[in-house]
């Protein structure tokens, strides 16, 4: 039975392969999404990337009230700042996975204190774009 898979991205994460290439590689959002939906097999990927908040906390929501198996969420900036999509996140009631693209611990200290991770079920960071492969593999275990 296929499950669905919501896969949330947050604000500049558009910008892949052109954004500081150094600390967020080559790879494209379009690549990544691709990726995503490889890597799930016969569970669907709802792939979706926004630079607002209020959207994003939209999602989260229709995930929560629609059939969403599992959220991986990557809220970029909004990770260390967002009160609204925290509180989205703890009305979900399944599983969520925050991943990074960056490993958050090694950059400056701003970058230290998620508050996504209070209700994440699991954490992924510093893996670069293939963190999101990582992340649906890990989302399919989590629900068996």
């Amino acid at each position: 039975m296929s499950r669905i898979i919501h896969v949330l991205n947050g604000p500049n994460l558009n910008r892949l392969g052109k954004r500081e290439p150094e600390i967020y590689g080559h790879t494209t959002l379009a690549e990544v999404e691709a990726l995503c939906h490889e890597v799930a097999g016969a569970d669907t990927v709802f792939f979706r990337q926004t630079n607002w908040e209020g959207q994003l906390v939209d999602w989260i929501h229709e995930a929560t009230d629609g059939d969403a198996a599992g959220i991986v969420i990557n809220p970029a900036g909004l990770t260390f700042t967002s009160i609204p999509v925290l509180d989205a996140l703890k009305m979900f009631g399944r599983p969520i996975i925050e991943l990074h693209i960056s490993n958050i611990h090694r950059r400056e200290a701003i970058y230290h204190r998620s508050l996504v991770s209070t209700v994440a079920t699991a954490v992924i960071a510093g893996l670069g774009s293939r963190g999101y492969a990582t992340a649906i593999r890990s989302m399919q275990d989590l629900l068996g």
